[in-house]
């Protein structure tokens, strides 16, 4: 691997954990009501969270203030990790010219490729963190606990428990729903974002170095990926949660499809969009602020670079 390649993961990493520090709050609210109402039919199971802003009053209410920020530091070596290798992976994609046809011009479809296989591959490997962080920000007091409640109250104790009960392949427990998640919300993103940025920069409406190409191109990326990825997320949060038996093996769901045929019966459509609030407010300016400052920080990089 290249200086540039190794450059190119880290300041990736550096951009998801910017953004994560803003958006962790809404990342706990949408967990909690991702959890809420699991595999029970709408008005047959207890409601604590009615709305984002009613989820975050009750959640400082019952938790505390600093509740809202669980699990944020295991969040954000999920971000460094696996946008370091997502948005890192596709800029060299990009580098390559494996996003272009055979004449140079972009293409849409190839950026579609080159952000999903991305994504499988930051999430595959970040996979270990948003397990555990999941766990963090799921775990509440009684009042308002929703889905199965883990005991360890720290990224190393998860670990730890995790890792002695069924070893590495407990670590990456959920995979087979994080999978499709990364895949459908990484080709989503990154194909929406650069395929806008392109657009609105020969527009010409700001300098091509502006931020505001780049923040326009990721609000449209964030409304695309939320649409796209919020089914799959549901289906993520669900498998990585759930309680396990001696053997490591889930105890409500045995596989994606599994918890996909059970929420489809038993919540009905509705259940995959369950959280859809909180998941656009925090994956928009998630989105939009990651992006952007991934776009800055390449121009800063380069523009360094070139006065050296």
């Amino acid at each position: 691997m290249q200086r540039n390649d190794v450059i190119e993961f880290i300041l990736a990493g550096l951009a998801g954990c910017g953004a994560g520090i803003f958006t962790n709050p809404l990342e706990v609210i949408k967990t909690r009501m991702q959890l809420q109402g699991e595999l029970k039919a709408r008005g047959q199971h207890a409601v604590f969270y009615k709305n984002s802003l009613h989820a975050a009053y009750a959640i400082a209410k019952s938790d505390g203030i600093l509740a809202l920020q669980s699990g944020l530091v295991p969040g954000l070596w999920y971000q460094f990790v696996m946008n370091g290798f997502r948005l890192g992976s596709y800029q060299i994609f990009v580098n390559l010219g494996f996003t272009d046809d055979k004449d140079g011009n972009y293409s849409f479809t190839r950026r579609v490729l080159a952000g999903a296989i991305a994504g499988v591959i930051g999430t595959a490997i970040g996979s270990p963190l948003y397990l555990v962080k999941t766990h963090l920000q799921s775990r509440s007091a009684e009042e308002i606990a929703v889905g199965h409640q883990h005991s360890h109250s720290s990224m190393s104790q998860g670990f730890n428990k995790i890792y002695k009960q069924d070893g590495i392949p407990g670590l990456f427990r959920g995979l087979n729903g994080a999978i499709p998640r990364g895949f459908v919300g990484s080709a989503s993103q990154l194909a929406s974002f650069s395929t806008s940025k392109d657009y609105i920069t020969g527009l010409k409406i700001f300098p091509e170095t502006s931020w505001g190409n780049a923040i326009c191109a990721s609000m449209i990326g964030g409304v695309v990926i939320t649409l796209f990825m919020t089914p799959f997320d549901v289906i993520c949060t669900r498998l990585y949660n759930q309680k396990v038996d001696s053997n490591g093996k889930g105890v409500l769901y045995k596989s994606f499809i599994d918890c996909f045929i059970k929420i489809l019966k038993s919540e009905g459509l509705w259940g995959f969009y369950k959280g859809w609030g909180p998941s656009f407010l925090r994956l928009g300016p998630h989105t939009i602020l990651s992006l952007t400052f991934w776009d800055r920080l390449r121009v800063a990089y380069n523009e360094f670079r070139q006065g050296s």
